[in-house]
């Protein structure tokens, strides 16, 4: 093991893993908080229509990517704040609408789409440096947002009425956090890909809050956990030759169960 951990692609998927451990341990503390996983992973699929423009007009299909999941993301931010449709059946259409477009916009660009599938199920053990200066920047703006606004979006996430009579940008803050939830997704899917982002995203958070109760505790814990998910998942990857993303999913996912287990064990 200490003679992979000397390899380039092995410190870039582990730079990688912290790099996104972090941004989900701040940004899915709130997801699940505010109890929007559904938006989450309606916008993760969205993304992929990103991923389609990119190849098509072609420019990195990251960026696209993030173009995508912040305009889809806020569109279905809105739609939940001010429509009277029922929510769950738009953002599940606009979440099929991203994804057809990604496919068709893809199936219409000439020559060989390199590293495709990567995006769906993730390729940490292929993500370039490059990649880990965009991580590194849009943690830094996480980190700076939920500093500058972190009481607003307390007050917003646990009693937005309160808020409002507060005045409280309340409908503000929320689409700043979809964009920040959406930005979040793009980093993961170069872990775990579009498929399973969801789960890397919310499980730490989800895990860390069977233990502690207060916000910033739950961040710093779901970030530690999300570290220790990715190293165990890519040991095991390495170790019986398995992709990386699922190994590390199915490591969250039963750090999930167990928790729930010694939670119920001991409460």
């Amino acid at each position: 093991m200490i003679e992979v951990l000397q390899l380039e692609f092995m410190q870039n998927a582990i730079a990688a893993g912290i790099l996104v451990s972090i941004a989900c341990g701040i940004i899915g503390t709130f997801v699940v908080v505010n109890r929007i996983v559904f938006i989450s992973g309606g916008i993760a699929h969205s993304a992929y229509g990103g991923i389609g423009l990119g190849y098509f007009l072609g420019f990195n299909p990251i960026l696209g990517a993030m173009i995508f999941a912040v305009f889809s993301g806020l569109g279905m931010g809105l739609v939940e704040k001010y429509t009277k449709e029922r929510t769950d059946t738009i953002i599940g259409t606009m979440w099929a609408i991203g994804m057809g477009i990604g496919i068709i916009l893809i199936d219409l660009t000439k020559g060989y789409k390199a590293n495709l599938m990567s995006y769906l199920f993730g390729s940490i053990l292929a993500v370039p440096r490059s990649d880990l200066l965009i991580m590194l920047i849009l943690d830094v703006i996480i980190i700076i947002m939920i500093w500058l606004f972190y009481k607003e979006l307390l007050a917003i996430s646990f009693d937005p009425i309160f808020a409002t009579t507060r005045n409280i940008p309340v409908n503000g803050l929320y689409l700043m956090l979809i964009s920040a939830i959406a930005l979040t997704i793009v980093m993961v899917m170069q872990v775990v890909g579009l498929i399973m982002v969801i789960a890397l995203l919310t499980i730490p958070p989800a895990v860390a809050n069977q233990f502690v109760g207060e916000i910033k505790q739950m961040m710093v814990l779901s970030s530690i956990l999300g570290v220790i998910f990715i190293l165990i998942g890519l040991g095991l990857s390495y170790t019986f030759n398995l992709t990386s993303g699922a190994t590390i999913i199915v490591v969250s996912g039963f750090a999930y169960f167990l928790s729930l287990g010694i939670k119920s064990r001991f409460s």
